[in-house]
């Protein structure tokens, strides 16, 4: 992979302005994307996952929302301060995204036609017979059988795989150097997931695009995914190597997370859930947000906030206490 970023995220900052008082989604994250890799974005609801990435593309409603602080460097330009003009010649043409909920993101008023060719008219010139060829052909690579005959149909007349289907036809539409997919497999049976999964890693290796799964799935990380960021409180908490995370995970949390999946060669063994509830997004504690819920937290991790250090296994944690050595001392 190449060592200059497509994508880089500096110290991003969300906020939303409620009844309840201000509510920071997220705060101050980083991160980068390389050309053709995968970046999985992973973490509970309501962890700024989602957010993060909305912002990138200027979809935050403000208010109530504001990105009060950090940059998104892509191509040498800071989306967070694009107009909302070149904001519009990016998205769906350099930036696409596949949204959690096809039926909602679809417009149910509008045959998939329609929607398809209103993408690849906006931002390839095409005329209105040559956009038409390109959304059958688009349906036809994502495996929506009949694609000439379907592609007059509205999304409500489409399971939901084949309407995730369509939305990665669309996003694909104008070969994206990058795809941004919102938990994709969401309500989806397991074997539209793999469908799903495939297709998607297909595409990327056919076109080249670099990829941010948004998940709380780690399985599907596991599958597609070359480097991971678990995101807590609107934080990352650990950054590593999709594999080296799964081998010798760092932060509290995430050895929660990962404890808490079922796993084929441990049946009849009891999940481990996590205790306690997420933080409150509009009061945060002055220390870790997972203080506590973890087993390992000292005095420290409830008055000081821990920043992203270097971590054993190559990437980074933010975390004051080294797991592995209480785990010792336990025992």
């Amino acid at each position: 992979m190449s060592s200059q970023p497509l994508l880089q995220v500096e110290n991003l900052e969300v906020k939303f302005h409620t009844e309840e008082g201000e509510v920071r989604a997220v705060n101050q994250i980083s991160f980068e994307l390389q050309p053709g890799e995968t970046l999985g974005i992973v973490g509970e609801s309501g962890s700024g996952k989602s957010v993060s990435n909305l912002a990138l593309l200027g979809l935050i409603p403000q208010p109530p929302g504001e990105i009060a602080g950090g940059r998104a460097i892509f191509r040498g330009r800071d989306l967070l301060k694009m107009t909302e003009r070149d904001l519009m010649s990016i998205r769906g043409n350099d930036i696409a995204m596949i949204f959690q909920d096809p039926m909602t993101a679809l417009n149910p008023f509008l045959t998939v036609e329609q929607q398809l060719v209103e993408v690849t008219r906006r931002h390839m010139g095409m005329n209105r017979v040559e956009a038409r060829d390109h959304a059958i052909q688009m349906l036809e690579r994502v495996g929506i059988p009949a694609a000439a005959k379907r592609v007059r149909d509205y999304p409500h007349q489409f399971s939901g795989g084949m309407r995730q289907r369509v939305m990665i036809a669309m996003a694909l539409s104008c070969k994206p150097d990058v795809l941004i997919a919102d938990e994709p497999t969401t309500a989806l049976d397991v074997t539209i997931q793999a469908q799903i999964l495939e297709l998607m890693k297909q595409l990327q290796s056919e076109e080249g695009a670099a990829i941010i799964l948004v998940t709380h799935d780690l399985a599907v990380v596991a599958s597609i995914c070359h480097r991971v960021a678990v995101m807590y409180g609107g934080r990352i908490v650990e950054k590593a190597e999709s594999d080296r995370l799964f081998e010798d995970p760092q932060h509290p949390y995430t050895v929660g997370l990962l404890e808490s999946v079922p796993r084929w060669d441990q049946r009849g063994s009891s999940l481990t859930a996590i205790d306690g509830q997420p933080p409150d997004m509009a009061s945060l504690p002055p220390g870790c947000a997972f203080a506590d819920r973890c087993p390992h937290a000292q005095n420290q991790c409830r008055e000081s906030l821990p920043t992203l250090q270097p971590a054993r296994h190559g990437g980074q944690v933010a975390c004051f206490v080294d797991i592995d050595a209480g785990a010792e001392a336990a025992s």
